[in-house]
């Protein structure tokens, strides 16, 4: 049985890096929504929300699958997502899937070719990025380096941190993501994979604390 509950010792370097990966953005109408593909169906859930709040007009769900999504997503987590949405009443042709992408920059170039491809990318100026919620800095990031002719505001469903991790149902997964993405706030920069951010001192912290508490799955090799 794995544990849903935040180690005490741990907890204040774990919300600081919670904080941190989240941008708060403000959810005003742009012209797309695209979510991004993940274990977390929650992803699909806020963005057919979002649509039925008039937020975009359009969504593309973009994803593939990881070793971490193919047994709960078989079909591939665009395809999941599509259905989860449709179950939500988002209507069919308000949809468009992008099945193919293994990982963010992949979402984000193939979401540009398939708009392309259906006639469509000429009138995206504004984009929306639905994701996990410590996977909002890295993808808003990776976007502006990719997309740079368009604003790139991110969102995600609205959940407290414990609430969150009871969702997921395994603490361990989600710290060790988020300690993953938290690296790559730098790493991909210096890999010209996406735009330059400021980690603040506490945020460099919080991290090596959980580094050194053993929380290491998700890095990127040095």
């Amino acid at each position: 049985m794995r544990s849903t509950t935040l180690p005490d010792d741990l907890r204040a370097a774990v919300e600081i890096l919670w904080d941190y990966n989240q941008l708060d953005h403000e959810a005003r109408p742009v012209d797309l929504g695209v979510g991004l593909g993940s274990h977390d169906l929650g992803v699909a859930t806020h963005t057919a929300d979002l649509y039925n709040q008039g937020i975009f007009p359009k969504i593309v769900f973009t994803g593939a699958n990881a070793p971490t999504t193919v047994e709960r997503f078989p079909r591939g987590e665009a395809v999941h997502y599509r259905e989860h949405a449709l179950d939500r009443g988002v209507p069919d042709s308000a949809i468009l899937v992008e099945p193919k992408a293994t990982n963010t920059g992949d979402n984000i170039d193939f979401t540009r070719t398939l708009l392309k491809d259906y006639g469509l990318l000429d009138g995206i100026h504004s984009v929306m990025l639905i994701s996990r919620p410590y996977q909002q800095r890295r993808s808003y990031a990776i976007c502006r380096k990719r997309w740079p002719e368009v604003e790139v505001l991110c969102s995600s469903l609205p959940l407290p941190l414990n609430e969150y991790i009871a969702g997921i149902g395994d603490v361990d997964r989600v710290i060790n993501m988020l300690v993953g993405d938290t690296q790559r706030i730098w790493v991909y920069p210096e890999k010209g994979w996406a735009i330059s951010q400021d980690v603040p001192y506490d945020v460099q912290h919080a991290y090596r604390q959980l580094v050194e508490a053993g929380y290491t799955s998700r890095l990127l090799a040095a």
